[in-house]
């Protein structure tokens, strides 16, 4: 007995409808915007990271969401955001400049993943401690991305982070839930998982975003910008040469 094939995922393009050539060419300079992302420290410790005055935007997930994948296809860097072989072992706090003309206005911090099966409790427990911390702490932190695996959905840690950072949302920080490798889900799958996800998130905003087709970066570089620069500060004309998008990872 034979099955129908499976209906293939819809061909996405990162390209911005021409007729909106402002809403293109804004996405243009926050893809060149986040493509000028260096490495600036790493901490295993929030006690050890430097203060910094600049807005903070940091990306969390579960190990296996995608979430080194998707900094590296948003900043257009192959290995800016390292991605082990081993989920969970990364165990540092990195941080990342951002700015044009070699002048940081903003800082992308990439924490630990977590909820690795594999990882002894020990070192669960002790993130858990060090990504709490940051996120009620961190004075200049203005956003976070949270990374999620559709065909799982959000998970019992997911909504315990969301309630970790949940004050600090009502108080004005910015939140975002990726729905990455959305590539490897239908028209419908997609939208089924964005509804469900908008209702978990809360008030957070809710994206498909697939570092494979390039589905949902726009949006999201252009949204990370505005974070960065809130006071109705437009993307400024000139953006930096793109590198060659980087492949998702498995």
């Amino acid at each position: 007995m034979t099955t129908a094939p499976r209906k293939p995922a819809p061909s996405y393009s990162r390209k911005t409808s021409v007729a909106d050539p402002e809403a293109a060419e804004r996405a243009r300079v926050a893809r060149g915007w986040l493509h000028t992302a260096h490495f600036l420290t790493s901490a295993p410790q929030l006690e050890h990271l430097p203060p910094f005055e600049l807005p903070e935007i940091a990306f969390v997930g579960r190990s296996n969401a995608g979430k080194s994948t998707a900094i590296n296809t948003l900043t257009q860097q192959h290995r800016l955001a390292f991605a082990s072989k081993t989920p969970g072992r990364t165990q540092h706090i990195n941080l990342f400049g951002v700015g044009k003309q070699k002048v940081d206005d903003a800082v992308l911090a990439d924490l630990p993943g977590y909820g690795y099966a594999a990882v002894p409790k020990e070192a669960k427990l002790r993130w858990q401690r060090v990504m709490g911390n940051y996120l009620m702490t961190r004075e200049n932190l203005r956003g976070v991305v949270l990374m999620c695996d559709p065909r799982h959905g959000l998970t019992e840690l997911d909504e315990i982070l969301l309630d970790v950072i949940r004050p600090r949302v009502e108080q004005g920080l910015k939140f975002l839930v990726l729905l990455t490798k959305s590539d490897k889900l239908t028209r419908a799958e997609g939208a089924k998982a964005l509804s469900i996800a908008r209702l978990q998130a809360g008030g957070g905003e809710v994206k498909l975003f697939s570092a494979l087709k390039l589905h949902g970066v726009d949006e999201a570089a252009e949204l990370l910008w505005r974070w960065a620069h809130p006071e109705g500060v437009q993307p400024p004309a000139g953006a930096e040469p793109e590198t060659e998008p980087v492949d998702e990872q498995p």
